[in-house]
């Protein structure tokens, strides 16, 4: 899978449409997990956005959001959607990704801006997943005491779950300054306007 969306060579950002769908689709699973009993938190892009701005990043085409592996059975979408995708009365579609060991919600049947759930799992004290993307930087475990207890932070206009110490958790996954000094998926293919990153 590559990291660099189409639309940044051309020197665009994600559209505003397809965003506020994102938006819809986020609140969306927030509001079902935290109905289901799911530990959830706020992974990734998704997070730093939150840090950043309380709102997806501007060049993003996901959300990404990490829950205890544990709790999967405890919501009937995730539940059911192991064996078919499940298209809620809203038409929010909820299916195993066939990338691997992971979920994502559609907006809809035809259109596919998603949230990818990720289920993680604590090995001595560590948070782990089965599914390890290796072109993401981000994608790292982490010491479980990040998530005890959890914080909440404004993002698409909802108090999303988070790990606690943000800051400190974010730069673990991405570098130090990460909040402060944007750059695109891979800046050395293509460089976020107006710096000089690699």
């Amino acid at each position: 899978m590559r990291d660099t969306p189409e639309y940044l060579f051309a020197n665009r950002w994600t559209p505003p449409c397809c965003l506020e769908g994102l938006r819809e689709t986020a609140k969306h699973v927030f509001k079902t997990l935290r109905s289901s009993g799911v530990r959830y938190w706020l992974e990734g892009g998704s997070l730093l956005g939150a840090a950043r701005n309380g709102d997806i990043v501007p060049w993003d085409y996901d959300v990404d959001v990490g829950i205890y592996e544990d709790d999967v059975r405890k919501c009937e979408f995730l539940r059911d959607s192991i064996d078919q995708p499940v298209i809620t009365q809203d038409g929010f579609v909820w299916e195993k990704a066939s990338e691997g060991d992971f979920y994502r919600v559609q907006f809809s049947q035809s259109n596919h801006l998603h949230v990818d759930i990720f289920p993680f799992f604590s090995k001595d004290g560590v948070m782990t997943k089965r599914l390890w993307f290796k072109t993401h930087r981000q994608d790292v475990e982490f010491p479980e005491h990040y998530l005890r207890p959890m914080s909440t932070i404004a993002f698409v206009g909802y108090e999303a779950s988070a790990p606690n110490n943000i800051r400190e958790f974010l730069e673990l996954k991405f570098g130090e300054g990460v909040i402060e000094n944007p750059q695109y998926p891979n800046p050395k293919l293509v460089s976020f306007p107006n710096t000089s990153s690699n």
